[in-house]
């Protein structure tokens, strides 16, 4: 093997000093300079003479001699500006682009902003679980950023409401909604679209959660509208403590009508002359607004009790029976009518709310101040304790 590497070695060097002068040779009969010096290109061609030899050690001698012949007659070119190591084109450059860049559009030139809309309420994020009667003593954050977004809506947001503009008048507003509600539906109507639609498995339903009747689900509400004669809407969590404000809400704020209600379960009718084509116009919320600071729901001292009285009365609560156990994302339809009903005979109560969160603790509470009447004297560790109030002052002439 070394042998015949030696040989083909010698053998290589020969043929390239007889490529040398044939190569010079040409070059002075055609007077040409060459575009690469000699000796580089011949140290080009070398390297590759040898390279090429590795691999044609075990081939045929005939096809070793045709391919020095090839590799000659391709590396000796006749063409005078084809040298036999031409450089590397250079690849051209690309053409700039020279177009401008399109401006951003800005929300005030599209025609169709800022939204109007000509619903004849003030726009909340959430209609129940809202009293406009409680001022709020601070914000979350700036009463500038709208939740409907910038230059979106003609109406200006005041931190808790956007406000109409214009006063509407209540009468054309309630004889276009008798208008699209028509004549009332019959037994046999109503009795076909609740079996229709009181399934669980019903296509057209809404879930109503925690925050009760939004601004956003109005627009649900229309969208199902357009297909379905009327949308089941199933309640859950704290709004089930008062559905009868949920009930107003709805048919209120949607001009729909509620034609079936079986605890928790609503169904919500659009109307015999309903015109998908003339909803009104329901502009969306963007993000949910940060709730603002409220006063204080429970003081340090109960109204008409003192201080010490007020301490033996929380821990009275907190030491009795709880009357119910509260679950996360409950039906709490029946609370109010119980706990009223306790109160006949108890003077503190205690709600046992394990897992449903302080926050719907509050809330549960601050509906029931109202509904049963009652005093909410503390929120702890999810337990509610309701003091019934003075009831010596009740039966006073």
């Amino acid at each position: 093997m070394m042998t015949n590497i030696r040989t083909l070695s010698s053998w290589s060097i020969d043929c390239l000093l007889s490529l040398k002068s044939v190569y010079v040779h040409g070059l002075i009969e055609k007077r040409i300079e060459p575009a690469v010096p000699v000796d580089l290109a011949l140290h080009q061609m070398l390297g590759k003479l040898l390279s090429f030899s590795h691999k044609t050690l075990n081939q045929n001698p005939k096809s070793l001699s045709l391919r020095i012949s090839h590799l000659l007659n391709h590396t000796l070119s006749q063409d005078p500006h084809d040298p036999p190591f031409s450089p590397i084109r250079k690849p051209k450059p690309k053409p700039k682009n020279t177009t401008k860049p399109k401006e951003p559009s800005e929300p005030n030139k599209n025609p169709k902003l800022p939204v109007k809309s000509d619903l004849p309420f003030d726009f909340r994020h959430s209609y129940s679980e809202s009293n406009p009667a409680i001022e709020p003593i601070g914000y979350r954050e700036p009463k500038r950023f709208s939740p409907f977004g910038p230059g979106r809506l003609d109406r200006k947001w005041t931190g808790t409401a956007a406000l109409t503009q214009l006063e509407a008048d209540m009468e054309k507003v309630m004889e276009e909604r008798n208008r699209v509600l028509g004549d009332p539906p019959t037994e046999e109507e109503v009795a076909e679209l609740v079996e229709r639609y009181r399934h669980s498995d019903c296509s057209r339903q809404i879930n109503l959660g925690k925050e009760g009747v939004t601004h956003n689900m109005l627009d649900d509400i229309h969208n199902h509208w357009k297909r379905a004669e009327a949308v089941r809407i199933k309640c859950l969590g704290v709004p089930t403590v008062d559905m009868d404000n949920v009930c107003f809400h709805l048919e209120d704020k949607s001009g729909g009508k509620i034609i079936y209600r079986d605890i928790n379960i609503l169904i919500l009718y659009r109307g015999r002359n309903y015109n998908p084509k003339n909803r009104p116009v329901v502009p969306l919320m963007l993000w949910k607004p940060y709730a603002p600071i409220y006063p204080k729901l429970v003081k340090n001292v109960a109204d008409g009790l003192t201080f010490e009285e007020t301490k033996e009365m929380r821990n009275r609560g907190l030491n009795c029976v709880p009357l119910m156990k509260l679950t996360r994302n409950g039906v709490y339809v029946n609370v109010v009518a119980t706990v009223r009903d306790a109160f006949e005979t108890e003077e503190v109560v205690r709600l046992d709310c394990k897992h449903v969160g302080m926050s719907d603790c509050k809330r549960i509470g601050l509906k029931l101040k109202d509904l049963v009447p009652c005093v909410p004297i503390l929120f702890k560790e999810e337990q509610i304790i309701l003091w019934r109030g003075r009831r010596d002052q009740e039966h006073e002439p």
